[in-house]
């Protein structure tokens, strides 16, 4: 693979459709009366679509590559943050899941001239212009032993480092400093590199020591270089480096959950806590400077009614996110999570959530994915009316702002932490780069 073999695609109407679309003043009115909100489970009548309303976002751009990453992680750049100057550029490091596993690869891309996304396309833009504003992809290679079952990233000494987790139960540490020179240079520079040295790159650190292949990964931010991994026997292990490319592995694992570990999540403000979830259906809560039989300091049984999937940790307040196989999407608040039961809960996805991630900014805001295909935006702060308007809208509760869709198996999103209310996420069939009105 390539980086001809990537493409970023803006989202755009066919020659056919825009053709379809022209109609008279009077066909125009009768769509628009007939145009209606789609909320995700409603049946289609005969001779009814969905169309993307592009009214609704800031920007939306989509991107492909030619095996699906179903997890990555946004790295941060030096462009500034809360920038909202377009076009936008973002990085991000990706892992691919292949069928054939000797053909997956770590990538880092480079996502560029971004802009904002017109609900009608202006006719008096040139063929040159529309060119001009054309997004852009760019992506560096290094070959990677089997499927990336998840992937984060971290900065120490200053250099870009990730961790990726294999499904041939290894973790490789890799230093994302050549690549991230490529992605930056013309196209045949990046194009020799993914030819002739892509395949040649080896991790600067693998660990071999967790019994089973797993997914849950997260590195420190307030201990620099401090990494936790879960895998899919029970076991968690605490690393701690040693030097500027090796880390110290705790092979005692951590004691407390009976099943599957498949998130963690790294306090932002206390540099030994942790929190973990499981498919013990418990969320635990760690303090790693105890002795591994003694580390979990609390725990919610029975979180979720089945598998707990994913977790968030708020940056400023002292909740937690969680998603379950159950559909459920449970807040819970730290000073109270002895009393085992969630501040908030909300039941609208229709089958497992897979992905949750708090605003980095506004602590109210989250963002939840579903295996339904579903994308959902939500405000705490929004609280139901105390008149008679109190009823939720068809099942909706108010607290949901926005809902996404056009993906297919989504498998994780993540906020931009320096753009704000830009949203990337992967799935099956690609990325979505967006930014709503409602965020």
């Amino acid at each position: 693979m390539d980086e001809s073999e990537m493409e970023l695609v803006e989202e755009k109407e066919s020659e056919s459709d825009e053709q379809d679309q022209e109609m008279d003043e009077e066909g125009s009115q009768e769509q628009n009366q007939d145009s209606k909100v789609y909320l995700p489970g409603q049946p289609l009548e005969e001779g009814e679509e969905l169309v993307c309303d592009q009214s609704a976002y800031i920007m939306y751009h989509q991107a492909q590559t030619s095996n699906p990453c179903l997890s990555f992680d946004i790295i941060p750049d030096n462009f500034g943050d809360d920038r909202e100057t377009f076009p936008l550029t973002a990085y991000i490091v990706a892992g691919t899941q292949s069928s054939q596993t000797h053909n997956n690869h770590v990538i880092v891309m480079k996502l560029s001239n971004l802009h904002k996304t017109s609900p009608e396309e202006d006719e008096n833009d040139s063929d040159e212009e529309d060119e001009a504003k054309n997004p852009k992809m760019a992506g560096a290679l290094i070959k990677h032993q089997g499927c990336v079952n998840r992937i984060r990233n971290t900065t120490l000494n200053n250099k870009v480092l990730a961790a990726s987790w294999s499904e041939l139960g290894r973790i490789n540490i890799w230093d994302l400093s050549v690549q991230l020179d490529v992605v930056e240079q013309d196209h045949q520079v990046l194009s020799k590199y993914n030819k002739e040295k892509s395949n040649s790159i080896s991790p600067i650190f693998t660990f071999n020591g967790h019994q089973k292949e797993g997914f849950a990964i997260d590195w420190c931010s307030t201990a620099k270089g401090v990494l936790a991994t879960g895998d899919c026997k029970r076991d968690i292990h605490i690393w701690k480096p040693s030097d500027a490319a090796s880390w110290i592995v705790d092979q005692r694992p951590l004691v407390g959950h009976t099943d599957s570990v498949e998130d963690i999540q790294w306090s932002p403000n206390e540099r030994s806590v942790m929190a973990s979830c499981s498919v013990d259906k418990s969320v635990r809560i760690w303090d790693v400077r105890a002795p591994p039989t003694k580390a979990c300091m609390l725990t919610a049984e029975n979180a979720h009614e089945s598998d707990v999937n994913v977790i968030h940790w708020n940056r400023n307040e002292p909740f937690i996110v969680s998603g379950g196989d159950d559909g459920f999407v449970h807040v819970w608040d730290l000073r109270r999570f002895q009393e085992k039961s969630p501040l908030a809960s909300f039941k609208h996805h229709v089958e497992a959530v897979v992905s949750v991630e708090w605003h980095p900014k506004d602590s109210a805001v989250f963002a939840s994915a579903g295996a339904d295909n579903q994308i959902a935006l939500w405000d705490l702060s929004v609280e139901k009316d105390s008149e008679g308007s109190s009823e939720e809208v068809d099942g909706i509760p108010p607290q949901l702002l926005f809902i996404h869709q056009g993906q297919t198996n989504i498998k994780e999103l993540h906020w931009h932490p320096q753009i704000p209310g830009v949203i990337i996420s992967t799935a099956e069939s690609g990325f979505n780069i967006f930014r709503t009105i409602s965020v």
